[in-house]
């Protein structure tokens, strides 16, 4: 069955970097395409980075782009997000999905995507 654990979470300033992991088990890494999402308080869940699957294509929201870099090791199983110069607006609890998709590129639409982790909290404040 497939999983996916997130970890890395955590409180940080602002300005200040975080790295998120996704750890995933129970099926043919390679041939899935992942995203990371975020969900504030009171707000909907947002997509914030996608990854394809053979060819690594990405995406970001425009809020992110040149802040954050999403990456995948297909040797470890496991989808990173990196977050840099981290602002009080990217609060929020960060969660990594799974979509089958070997070819092509996914989005940043929460209701493309079949498997998802528990989710981990970053808090950005001073």
């Amino acid at each position: 069955q497939l999983q996916l654990g997130e970890s890395g979470g955590g409180l940080v300033q602002p300005g200040g970097s975080l790295r998120l992991s996704c750890a995933v088990s129970g099926f043919t890494f390679h041939a899935y395409a992942f995203g990371w999402f975020r969900q504030a308080p009171g707000k909907e869940r947002e997509g914030v980075a996608c990854i394809s699957g053979t060819e690594g294509g990405t995406k970001y929201r425009d809020s992110v782009k040149g802040r954050f870099t999403i990456s995948r090791d297909n040797a470890k199983n496991t989808v990173y997000l990196q977050m840099d110069n981290l602002q009080p607006e990217d609060t929020a609890v960060y969660s990594c999905a799974a979509e089958r998709l070997p070819f092509g590129n996914p989005g940043l639409m929460p209701n493309e995507y079949d498997f998802w982790g528990q989710g981990t909290q970053v808090t950005v404040s001073s």
